[in-house]
């Protein structure tokens, strides 16, 4: 039996305050994880300061603590060193080794959204969602937990119909407030556990957890007739915009993450090239 996850915003996580993974959100989503430099632990801190098997986890209820594992460089809450397993208080900074990490609890994690470092290295300013390297990161995370706990899950790949002849006829402000307001049209369609990003210029990509590819090309279409009807208005101007979507979900062929995401931008082509204003699956 697959295992249901709760919502990623109802759960508790850390995020990454320094380093390479700037940002970084961790969700605790098992009873135990291991954080260490080794790449079989549940969360990897690829840092000369971190022990190959560094800390561990402990999730109970609404409770997370953390214990050291007899780490180099130990294991600090509020930079008091971990002797024992401790739990672990809303907005505290945890320091494994060099690397600092804010916890959210359960009921907080709302203000993981309104949290600067994290909005500065995962929030595209343009469309205030999120950025591509954020959609890689969970696109990754996504792919290993379709693949350990057997649910599916789907993409899709979309971008906005000959939008440069907007931006040539009227002007870029006009196509910053398209793209700004038709990222929110597309994101009204969606379930609360999908995810949207900003992928690049006018494209975009939305995860969707725990969806088969029928019900993916169903919220496609329904993005795209919501496209479709909506009237922009710009100083005065009535704007139509529409969007080619391609879907994609994780079959035997698709070895990696980005097999998947590759395959629902083949898909989007197909449909570019087919006429536009379209969705191939």
């Amino acid at each position: 039996m697959p295992v249901r996850r709760k919502d990623a915003r109802s759960r508790a996580c850390l995020i990454q305050y320094n380093g390479t993974k700037l940002g970084h959100r961790y969700l605790l989503d098992a009873p135990e994880i291991t954080i260490g430099r080794l790449v079989a632990n549940g969360f990897v801190l690829d840092d000369d300061s971190v022990s190959r098997k560094h800390a561990k986890l402990v999730s109970a209820g609404n409770s997370v603590s953390v214990e050291d594992l007899h780490s180099s460089n130990g294991t600090f809450i509020q930079n008091k060193p971990v002797k024992t397993r401790t739990t672990l208080a809303d907005g505290d900074i945890l320091r494994i080794g060099n690397i600092l990490l804010k916890f959210f609890a359960n009921d907080n994690i709302e203000n993981v959204f309104h949290d600067k470092i994290y909005r500065l290295a995962t929030i595209d300013a343009g469309t205030n969602l999120f950025n591509k390297k954020y959609l890689l990161e969970t696109l990754e995370s996504e792919f290993r937990h379709c693949h350990i706990y057997g649910h599916p899950l789907s993409v899709i790949f979309y971008d906005l119909d000959f939008f440069k002849k907007v931006n040539d006829a009227h002007g870029h402000n006009c196509g910053d407030h398209i793209l700004r307001e038709s990222a929110q049209i597309v994101k009204a369609c969606m379930r609360k556990e999908d995810l949207l990003a900003r992928y690049g210029g006018e494209e975009f990509v939305a995860v969707l957890p725990n969806a088969k590819c029928v019900i993916a090309a169903e919220l496609a279409e329904r993005m795209r007739t919501a496209m479709e009807c909506y009237t922009f208005v710009f100083e005065g101007k009535n704007i139509n915009q529409t969007i080619s979507m391609g879907v994609s979900d994780v079959q035997p062929a698709i070895k990696t993450a980005m097999d998947l995401l590759n395959d629902a931008d083949r898909k989007l082509y197909q449909a570019k090239n087919s006429g536009r204003n379209r969705v191939t699956v």
